[in-house]
């Protein structure tokens, strides 16, 4: 298996509450709470271990609240080199009604100042090497700018690291400039960031073409239940996932990069690593939480996504 690194700049406390149907303006019971240590390449890391791979998380933490995240580490056995920060990692509010619709309210983390980013980038120069690939996913925090996160996506490719960028906004935008191994938008994000409409597959092709020619090597465009389409050169795979009883859609995404990455390294077939990484996600939005939790059930998801494969300049 590989040694992969996930890179969390501003990760979260993830309060999952349960409702029967959100009423705004009133006094709404849950009926059901979880809280999970998370953030995106956190959530990534998860599954990655699962998967059987290595994993060293690194990003910042906040120092007042930080007994659920090492506590994960230490269960994990992830290799920890998070930055610790004065303040609170922000905590995000996940309202997760009976029909699956998910409601997010996400919290302020703390400012990352000169220190605190200068510290991570001795950190990760002295880590990085080693390792076979570095995920980078979630949003900035305060005091992260995207010209910073652009350069530290350049550092991260200079010790020879395939990386894998998961984000949004600016920080998509910037991380693009990057040319990263694989990038993971969804169509909402794709399209804000292109300022294209991407909602027909002919769409998202034409986007990813663009991608691809400035140096991506695959761009992998999620469309929630409408499926996966995986964009290399030369080839377009697109995969729709069977349909599954939703708890929650927290963490899909997250889990489609983490199939992707694993299949990628291990040179599996295109068809496989599609499939796989697709019935992941499908089995991430069955559970409150990260992680492949019944193996079983994997199998069955996998067995039960449709795949189609498009030969480039073909319509």
């Amino acid at each position: 298996m590989a040694k992969i690194l996930t890179l969390t700049l501003n990760p979260a406390l993830d309060i999952t509450i349960g409702l029967d149907t959100l009423r705004p303006g009133h006094v709404n019971r849950s009926l059901a709470q979880q809280s999970h240590a998370a953030g995106k390449g956190l959530n990534v890391a998860q599954v990655l271990a699962d998967l059987g791979h290595s994993v060293t998380v690194a990003g910042f933490l906040g120092q007042d609240n930080l007994q659920a995240f090492e506590a994960l580490i230490d269960w994990r056995g992830f290799a920890d080199c998070f930055v610790r920060v004065p303040g609170e990692t922000r905590s995000n509010l996940k309202l997760v009604e009976g029909d699956g619709r998910v409601t997010d309210i996400n919290g302020q983390g703390p400012a990352i100042d000169d220190a605190a980013r200068s510290a991570l980038l001795r950190l990760l120069l002295q880590v990085a090497p080693g390792h076979d690939a570095v995920v980078v996913a979630g949003s900035l925090p305060r005091g992260v700018d995207p010209h910073w996160f652009r350069q530290l996506l350049d550092m991260l490719k200079a010790q020879g690291l395939k990386v894998a960028l998961d984000s949004s906004g600016e920080a998509l935008r910037a991380g693009l400039q990057s040319a990263p191994w694989l990038v993971k938008p969804n169509t909402e994000e794709l399209g804000e960031v292109l300022g294209l409409a991407v909602d027909e597959p002919a769409q998202q092709g034409e986007a990813a073409q663009r991608l691809l020619a400035t140096g991506i090597e695959h761009v992998v465009v999620s469309a929630g239940e409408q499926g996966v389409r995986w964009f290399s050169q030369g080839t377009t795979l697109a995969a729709v996932p069977p349909k599954v009883t939703v708890a929650s859609t927290v963490g899909a995404g997250d889990s489609l990069v983490a199939g992707m990455v694993h299949g990628l390294l291990l040179h599996e077939a295109p068809a496989r690593t599609l499939a796989r990484a697709t019935a992941i996600a499908a089995q991430a939005v069955t559970q409150v939480g990260f992680g492949i939790r019944d193996q079983a059930q994997l199998a069955h998801l996998e067995a039960g996504v449709q795949l189609t494969e498009q030969q480039e300049g073909c319509r």
